[in-house]
C-alpha cells in the first residue's frame, strides 16, 4: 500500500490560507477553491475509494500555478479542504438526499443540475463517475463541515474583494481552476481541438467584456488555445460575486490538466513551468489592463 503524505492527513486548524501582498498594488483576488489537499483519516476510512482515486476531483497545483500573485501585488486564496470532501464552487446547501440517511431540511436545494450529474456541495462523485462512499452520510455531518470549511472560506473571500475594493474603487476576481482532459469526462460538449484554458464569464454576466477580450488575448499570445463560457461558463463563485455594475468584476479560468501535469498519477510534467509562466504573464499584465479600462 503507498504511503499517504502526512500533510494529507492533517486536519483543519484552517481551512485556507492567504498569501497576502505587501503592499497590494493590483485590484485583483485570486481564489483557487478546489486545490486543496488535505484528507481525513474519517473521510478516507467513509470512502469506497483510495487516495489515489479521491484526489481525481483535485483541480492539482493550481495554487501553484498562480503562486506569484502576492509578488505581483495581489492575494491569492486557497482552499486547504479537498474538493471530494467539499465543494466551495456551490450553493452552501446543494445536497443529493439519496446520499444521507435521514431527511434533509426544506432549505437545501436538491434539484440543481450539479446535484443531479452527482457534483454538489458535498460530492457523491468523483472526476470519472466513481461514487465516493460506502455509507449513507447523516445531514449533520455535512452541515458540520459546511459550518467548518465553507463559511470560512467564503467569509475570507469576500472580506479580500471588500478590501480591495475600498483600496482601488473596483475588484476583479480571478476564480482558478483545471479540468480535465475530455477523454476523462465522457458527455462533455467538446469537439474538434480541445481547449487549453476556458474564460467563463457566465456569458457577460460576471465581468467586463473588455477584461475578458484582453484576458483572451493575453493567453492567445502566449500560444494557448482559449473557448469561452464552453464548456464551463462560471459556476457559483463566479455567478455570486460577480457585480459589474458595482465594480466587481468575476472571471472564471479553466486549465486543461494535460498542459502541465499527469492526471492519474497527480504528479507535474515538463508542462508546469511553461504554463506557470504564462500565468505570471498574465497576471503582470492585468494591472496595466485595468488601468486602461479606467481610463477608456
Amino acid at each position: 500500500m503507498t504511503a499517504i503524505p502526512a500533510e494529507q492527513l492533517a486536519p483543519f486548524p484552517r481551512p485556507y490560507r492567504i498569501a497576502r501582498p505587501t503592499p497590494p498594488r493590483l485590484p485583483v483576488v485570486f481564489s483557487s477553491p478546489h486545490s486543496g489537499r488535505r484528507y481525513p483519516p474519517e473521510f478516507l476510512a467513509a470512502s469506497a475509494l483510495d487516495l489515489g482515486q479521491l484526489r481525481r476531483s483535485e483541480d492539482g497545483f493550481v495554487d501553484e500555478l498562480f503562486a506569484a500573485a502576492p509578488v505581483l501585488g495581489a492575494p491569492l486564496l486557497h482552499a486547504l479542504f479537498p474538493r471530494a470532501y467539499l465543494d466551495a464552487n456551490r450553493e452552501p446547501y446543494e445536497l443529493d438526499p439519496a446520499m444521507f440517511a435521514d431527511a434533509l431540511p426544506s432549505f437545501v436545494n436538491a434539484r440543481s443540475a450539479r446535484v443531479h450529474e452527482g457534483f454538489g456541495t458535498i460530492p457523491r462523485l468523483v472526476t470519472g463517475g466513481l461514487e465516493i462512499y460506502r455509507r449513507k452520510l447523516t445531514f449533520a455531518e455535512a452541515h458540520a463541515r459546511i459550518e467548518a470549511l465553507y463559511r470560512p472560506y467564503h467569509a475570507a473571500l469576500a472580506t479580500l474583494l471588500a478590501e480591495t475594493h475600498a483600496r482601488f474603487g473596483e475588484a476583479l476576481l480571478i476564480d482558478c481552476h483545471s479540468m480535465p482532459s475530455p477523454e476523462c469526462i465522457p458527455g462533455r460538449p467538446w469537439s474538434g481541438r480541445r481547449p487549453d484554458v476556458v474564460l467563463g464569464d457566465r456569458f457577460g454576466a460576471s465581468c467586463d467584456p473588455a477584461i475578458v477580450d484582453w484576458a483572451e488575448a493575453s493567453l492567445r499570445a502566449r500560444g494557448l488555445g482559449v473557448e469561452r463560457n464552453a464548456p464551463f461558463a462560471g459556476g457559483f463563485i463566479t455567478a455570486h460575486y460577480g457585480h459589474p455594475r458595482a465594480g466587481i468584476y468575476a472571471l472564471q479560468i479553466e486549465l486543461n490538466r494535460a498542459l502541465y501535469m499527469d492526471q492519474v498519477g497527480v504528479v507535474k510534467h515538463d508542462g508546469f513551468a511553461r504554463l506557470k509562466d504564462a500565468l505570471t504573464g498574465l497576471m503582470a499584465g492585468l494591472g496595466a489592463a485595468l488601468a486602461r479600462e479606467r481610463a477608456a
